[in-house]
């Protein structure tokens, strides 16, 4: 009997998820993926000079680096990578599904992000790096039209990729969804909205909490608008200003903190 398509392409994603394998390159990327139990590592590239600095992390991790040459460094890399003579080859690592990784930790109201299709890897990973600071429980972003898990936006994020969860799910609409049958509201991010995040969240931050930031430029797509429970604003102190994404981010997380 044949296998209806969509599960023979269900499976074909699988075997390529399976096979897919990323480099993290840059002193703080690669000593924070090589202390991550999570984290599958296949190969080590260092120079000598680095791997000095890594020495304790490369013990702690069990892996034999393979020592290069800083003029002819082995691994793979886009050649304007700024690597420090470190790179390692790893999977994406694996958060598990948006239920169990939003459900918080007891004692704090949740918070979470969404990013509707943004692609800059630079903006993702600043965008990791604010979500650990204030505690965030995930940042969601969908499968297609998001920045995936690379070497700059491991870089960028400073270690954050490997502790904060970083979710990519098939449909975000539905993601928001499911959180709103959480129990969260679910703000996005609108230039344009009447109310501010702080008149949004006032009374209400004993919940939890998503903010969705659209792409600079196009913002929050439709669907993704109507699905938000409230469309809200950064207060800005003149008539008119706008920030870039990973900012807006940094901003909006603070102001709907607990």
């Amino acid at each position: 009997m044949k296998k209806p398509r969509w599960v023979v392409e269900k499976e074909q994603a699988k075997r390529t998820a399976a096979a897919e394998t990323l480099w993290l390159f840059g002193l703080h990327a690669v000593r924070d993926a090589l202390q991550n139990p999570a984290r599958v590592k296949q190969r080590l590239v260092v120079t000598r000079n680095a791997q000095d600095k890594l020495v304790d992390a490369i013990a702690a991790s069990g892996m034999t680096p393979e020592l290069s040459d800083p003029r002819r460094f082995a691994a793979p890399l886009d050649p304007q990578s700024v690597h420090q003579g470190a790179a390692l080859e790893v999977k994406p690592l694996d958060w598990g599904p948006l239920a169990e990784r939003c459900l918080g930790d007891g004692v704090h109201p949740p918070r979470v992000l969404l990013l509707d299709r943004v692609t800059d890897p630079h903006n993702v990973g600043a965008i990791l790096r604010s979500a650990e600071v204030f505690g965030t429980c995930a940042v969601i972003a969908p499968r297609h039209h998001a920045a995936p898990e690379t070497g700059a936006l491991a870089k960028t994020a400073s270690g954050a990729l490997e502790r904060q969860p970083y979710l990519r799910i098939r449909n975000l609409a539905d993601g928001i969804t499911e959180l709103q049958a959480m129990g969260y509201l679910v703000l996005g991010l609108d230039g344009q909205a009447d109310a501010t995040i702080e008149q949004a969240v006032d009374g209400r931050r004993d919940r939890p909490i998503a903010l969705v930031l659209g792409a600079e430029g196009p913002g929050l797509r439709q669907k993704t608008r109507e699905t938000c429970d409230q469309l809200v604003r950064i207060d800005f102190a003149g008539g008119f200003g706008s920030l870039n994404v990973s900012n807006a981010a940094a901003v909006a997380l603070y102001a709907a903190r607990p």
